[in-house]
């Protein structure tokens, strides 16, 4: 399978985020980290498939609308969710946000797509990975695409939505051991591990089958290291921040999609992606972090697209 075309297919939520600011505004906004990916994907000129579980209503709607708008394709099932979930985020004075969830997760049985290849790449994480009903049926996804495709992993954590670290641990680190490529951040480490430096972390998981593992250190910039051997730390850029919503999102697309650009997606080329060098992926990382600075100075969940780099 060439990497140089094809598509991706994400698998998780998505969900209306009902953001509520400091002034006493609140908005609505179409989010949920897997459905942002597939988003920051699309903007980037990638052909992306999205298998949800939304409802029929106004917020599904909302959300269809939004990420069919820049290309998404938002794949039918052979069942809808009673309602589509919502997730109300209440920022500080700096642009964090925290999150109180109303959510269903799980998955339709059969579904449509555009195209019978197999996907290049397939990604998920956050909640979508890890809660019931829905979880058990993504992992089992993840094992049967695990031939054909890179399989790609961001834990993405809600702890007010899931087990105890100690619970959650073991969920996780089994989707790690799947996956080809794992981004997470110091702050969800930091949930799952209290205690333990991220970098040990990354290099753990790194030897459970990862070809890289990427952690992320917001305005701090990120370190990678590889199965190659490997290890790089990228610096942030320096930005006014408006909100952090949906950074780490554009982030894990930026990472697919450097990816795919070199050439190293599809199970074909896994051999590849675990080799490959410290330039290559030096080059990825730094248009990563380029792609969420631009994220975090505008409000939401709203990445930038292959235009706004200069690329096309």
């Amino acid at each position: 399978m060439s990497a140089a075309g094809g598509r991706a297919l994400v698998v998780g939520e998505a969900l209306v985020d009902i953001v509520r600011r400091t002034d006493g505004s609140v908005s609505e906004h179409p989010g949920g980290s897997p459905a942002n990916v597939a988003l920051g994907l699309a903007r980037l000129g990638r052909t992306a498939e999205l298998l949800t579980w939304l409802g029929d209503d106004a917020h599904g709607d909302l959300v269809r609308a939004h990420l069919e708008g820049d290309g998404v394709r938002v794949l039918r099932g052979d069942r809808v969710a009673a309602a589509t979930s919502t997730a109300a985020a209440t920022l500080d004075t700096e642009g964090g946000a925290t999150y109180d969830f109303d959510l269903e997760w799980d998955l339709p049985a059969t579904w449509d797509s555009s195209d019978e290849a197999a996907p290049v790449v397939v990604h998920t994480g956050s909640i979508a990975a890890v809660l019931p009903p829905g979880g058990e049926a993504v992992a089992r996804l993840l094992a049967e695409h695990r031939a054909t495709s890179t399989v790609t992993y961001d834990p993405n954590l809600r702890p007010a939505l899931m087990a105890a670290p100690a619970v959650t641990l073991p969920l996780v680190e089994a989707l790690v051991a799947q996956a080809d490529v794992v981004k997470v951040s110091d702050e969800d480490l930091a949930w799952l591990m209290p205690g333990v430096a991220p970098a040990e972390i990354a290099e753990d998981w790194v030897r459970r089958g990862p070809a890289v593992v990427v952690v992320t250190h917001g305005g701090e910039g990120a370190f990678a290291c590889t199965a190659a051997g490997d290890r790089l730390a990228i610096a942030a850029e320096s930005v006014e921040v408006a909100d952090t919503v949906g950074a780490g999102d554009s982030f894990m697309s930026g990472l697919i999609d450097g990816l795919w650009s070199a050439g190293l997606l599809g199970a074909d080329r896994r051999d590849a992606l675990r080799a490959i060098d410290a330039a290559t992926l030096e080059q990825v990382l730094v248009r990563c972090v380029r792609i969420a600075a631009i994220t975090v100075s505008r409000p939401g969940a709203n990445p930038p697209t292959s235009a706004e780099l200069g690329e096309g």
